[in-house]
């Protein structure tokens, strides 16, 4: 996930915090348990929750696909977002990390909506398309930066006619204005930006939320 935009500025932060919804209370104990790992960096961050929540609404979604667990605090808010039927399919590959958000979710009563696939997301993907499972309502992005096209190429395939991909941290800390002076995660983050850009399959749009969201829609 990454850190948000507006950087140190903290009362402008707190003060976008003030203006969001009520946080579920099992979110905010997850949020800030996560908050205490060494790779905390990973978690969504305190406004991304209630967007994607929103997001999620927005479509009227049941099923939801998350690319990219962590602690599950993104799947907990959209899960949240769902009806009792819906679901939260998220592919992680460290067994370690959804397992801290498993009671979170439990307590909050959505673990039922939560299914968690192990193993790496490409092979996750390449299943649910060889198998034919349904298509899915509402798609996020949020792991391994290297594999974005595919991830891309793949959310194509499986989402929704009217459904909704989202991409998080297309601006990478800003290291995507000059990916050549920058390192192989900017540079390919920077040439999806761009792809996505030129794509006329889609619809998009780039939004400054957290470390930058793309939210991108099939014509």
């Amino acid at each position: 996930m990454g850190r948000s935009l507006i950087g140190d500025d903290e009362r402008l932060h707190a003060y976008l915090l003030a203006g969001q919804p009520p946080e579920h209370q099992e979110l905010r104990k997850l949020r800030e348990h996560t908050a205490t790992l060494p790779s905390a960096r990973f978690q969504t961050t305190p406004e991304q929750a209630p967007f994607l929540y929103f997001l999620v609404k927005l479509v009227a979604a049941r099923q939801v696909l998350e690319i990219g667990t962590f602690t599950g605090c993104g799947a907990l808010a959209m899960a949240l977002a769902l009806p009792d039927d819906g679901r939260v399919l998220s592919c992680e590959v460290n067994e370690e990390w959804p397992a801290i958000g498993r009671p979170y979710w439990q307590r909050a009563n959505v673990a039922h909506k939560i299914d968690i696939r192990m193993g790496l997301a490409s092979a996750t993907l390449a299943k649910l398309q060889a198998n034919g499972i349904g298509k899915f309502d509402f798609i996020f992005i949020d792991a391994n930066k290297d594999e974005y096209d595919s991830y891309y190429e793949a959310a194509l395939a499986v989402v929704q006619p009217r459904g909704l991909i989202a991409l998080d941290n297309t601006l990478l800390g800003g290291r995507v204005v000059a990916p050549e002076h920058s390192d192989r995660l900017a540079i390919a983050i920077h040439k999806l930006n761009e792809k996505i850009a030129s794509d006329t399959r889609v619809d998009r749009v780039m939004l400054s939320v957290g470390d930058g969201m793309t939210l991108v829609r099939p014509r």
